[in-house]
């Protein structure tokens, strides 16, 4: 059995960058343009049944973590265009695992969401390329933790986020031999 730690984050752990500069914001910002292509080409081709295997065990399917992507990108998302428009904002969180749940996300045809994935992040990437120094220093706060994130790491942890979900189902692909 492979070891589950790697099998849930293959692509490591989220470290907050100390480093938030505008040459490595744009770098996060090209992974968020370039996702929804890369999840696209990720799923192609495959069959029900391989939509339908956990990526590890006891982990979502392939088709709830293509259907958790944009769920989670649409509230960060709003996250931004909360921090931008108030002060230090306490967002709302959600319960992302029982969202997984829910017959759309937990059965729904993936193309609906790799189509919201696209245009969310269309537009996403046009805010952030349009914010400023000040603005990536701009914040919210998580209510179950009190912690303030600022969105230039909001950013960083977006981007990976993005890939980590890609490497889920693309490594999940590498083990089956698809």
């Amino acid at each position: 059995m492979e070891n589950l730690e790697a099998l849930k984050y293959p692509i490591g752990d989220f470290i907050p960058p100390k480093d938030t500069s505008l040459a490595m914001r744009s770098h996060w910002i090209e992974d968020i343009a370039h996702l929804p292509s890369q999840l696209r080409t990720a799923v192609v081709g495959l069959s029900e049944e391989q939509l339908e295997t956990p990526y590890r065990p006891g982990g979502w399917t392939i088709r709830q973590v293509v259907h958790h992507i944009p769920d989670s990108h649409m509230n960060s998302y709003m996250r931004f265009r909360l921090a931008l428009t108030e002060d230090n904002p306490t967002i709302r969180p959600y319960e992302e695992q029982l969202w997984a749940e829910l017959p759309d996300a937990a059965h729904g045809e993936i193309d609906l969401s790799l189509d919201l994935l696209e245009m969310l992040h269309k537009r996403w990437v046009v805010l952030l390329k349009a914010m400023s120094e000040q603005d990536y220093q701009r914040a919210f706060v998580h209510p179950a933790s009190g912690k303030t994130s600022r969105l230039a790491t909001v950013l960083a942890m977006y981007s990976w986020h993005g890939r980590h979900h890609l490497a889920h189902i693309t490594e999940l692909k590498k083990r089956m031999g698809w």
